[in-house]
């Protein structure tokens, strides 16, 4: 058999390479992305635009100002040589000087000792210095930074050095950073009314997404009202008609498992009385009689529990409304329980002092009901604890019992598995439903007692 080419295995890991560098570079918030998308074509556009008209447009205007410039220069050289009478160069330089608006001096018997441009605003200055160099057969130097206003331009000539000061304007078309800053400007602003309105969209997206997430916690809210873009409304309104739909179901459900406790308990209660009245013949078929009717009578009674243990878990605890619970006072109130029954319970620690919890009372309270008498028929201590972590709130409850097995960790969470101590074993399936519910999470872990630990954690 061949073996792969190495680039079947290379290019996925390529892949992975380039999707977490994309995923470190792009923002992860939709608002990021959706401005990340408004702000690149804007700032390539302003970038193009830059190019063309400073890199084209100015570079062409220039060069013509900068080739004017030196051909009348060279035109005053020519006038210059050609009439070589001190009288005549006088009125040459003044009357060119006049005509082309700059000022011309002949300093006759110097000696120029630079030559080139001392380069202040790149291209321009570049492209005089170039011209110059092509119209005029003598050294030059082009001085930028004598005046600040004026640029001076010295030409080296057999008779001496002739300096022409001409006003920076007239070289320089605009400054280019007022473009940069107009350019800059007109972005920012754009960017800006651009990021205002994407925020407005990204809120109706995050209500909406607030609004399921409280749903799903079961703190049920008002109905959110439809906002933002004609899709977002769209999910706005679906989403209100299947929260609707939902509470409908939950509470046909509710009302049908209600009707189905009372006739369940009905007939169980005639048994239970039939029993009751059942030995009057005589005396002794009646001392006959009583062990098995006591028997039939624990039957009943236990039918009636795990009747009562399926329809809790059947109908949970959705009908109860949120409100916020201070978990040393919902300790207290089990360990309470607890010690009435005969068992040894404690509330260890609570950090930080005065920690609350947002969720259904009752049912967090049937579920540490459920978790400590599952605790107090295999152990003999029982203590509680809690701590605040980040955005969330763990409860424990630890036993010094003879704990689980770490295979049967999941399972003793499943229906009937855990009642093989004597109860229904519907406990602790009802304790994961109401804490799911909640939107946490419910486990088992080795306890520092010596038993089993069940950490419970809530969102907060």
């Amino acid at each position: 058999m061949e073996s792969p080419p190495v680039m079947d295995s290379a290019q996925p890991r390529w892949r992975r390479v380039r999707e977490r560098l994309v995923r470190r570079i792009l923002p992860r918030s939709l608002l990021g992305r959706m401005l990340l998308i408004g702000f690149i074509p804007l700032l390539a556009t302003q970038a193009i635009s830059l190019e063309l008209f400073y890199g084209h447009y100015l570079q062409v205007v220039s060069r013509r100002l900068s080739g004017d410039m030196a051909t009348t220069i060279s035109m005053t050289l020519d006038m210059l040589e050609r009439y070589p009478a001190p009288a005549d160069r006088q009125w040459i330089l003044e009357d060119a000087g006049r005509r082309a608006g700059l000022v011309m001096t002949l300093h006759a018997g110097e000696s120029l000792h630079r030559s080139g441009s001392n380069h202040v605003l790149g291209p321009i200055d570049e492209d005089l210095a170039h011209d110059l160099q092509a119209a005029v057969r003598w050294p030059t130097f082009v001085d930028w930074k004598q005046a600040h206003h004026r640029v001076v331009i010295a030409v080296q000539t057999p008779i001496g050095v002739l300096q022409v000061v001409a006003l920076r304007k007239r070289l320089v078309v605009a400054p280019v950073w007022l473009f940069v800053a107009w350019a800059s400007g007109s972005a920012l602003l754009l960017f800006l009314i651009a990021a205002l309105f994407m925020r407005n969209q990204v809120r109706a997206i995050r209500r909406l997404a607030r609004a399921a997430e409280l749903f799903g916690l079961g703190r049920d809210t008002v109905p959110i009202v439809p906002e933002g873009a004609q899709e977002i409304r769209k999910a706005a309104v679906a989403f209100n008609r299947m929260r609707d739909r939902i509470n409908r179901f939950v509470e046909q459900r509710t009302t049908v498992l209600a009707g189905v406790s009372h006739d369940l308990r009905t007939p169980l209660t005639r048994l239970r009385l039939s029993l009751a009245m059942l030995p009057r013949a005589g005396r002794v078929e009646a001392a006959d009689l009583q062990p098995d009717i006591a028997d039939m009578i624990g039957d009943i009674g236990e039918m009636e529990h795990m009747i009562e243990g399926y329809l809790s878990f059947a109908r949970g605890e959705g009908a109860e409304m949120p409100a916020v619970i201070r978990v040393e006072d919902m300790f207290e109130e089990i360990v309470a329980t607890l010690r009435r029954m005969g068992a040894q319970a404690a509330v260890r620690s609570i950090t930080p002092a005065g920690l609350s919890i947002t969720g259904r009372p009752n049912a967090l309270r049937r579920v540490l009901s459920n978790v400590a008498e599952n605790a107090r028929r295999h152990a003999d201590r029982i203590v509680f604890s809690a701590e605040s972590g980040r955005r969330q709130v763990v409860l424990y409850v630890d036993d010094d019992g003879c704990g689980v097995e770490e295979a049967r960790r999941e399972h003793v969470f499943r229906p009937f598995e855990s009642g093989a101590a004597g109860g229904t074993g519907l406990g602790l399936a009802i304790a994961r439903d109401i804490i799911h519910a909640h939107g946490g999470h419910i486990g088992l872990e080795s306890s520092p007692m010596g038993g089993a630990r069940v950490r419970i954690v809530l969102p907060v």
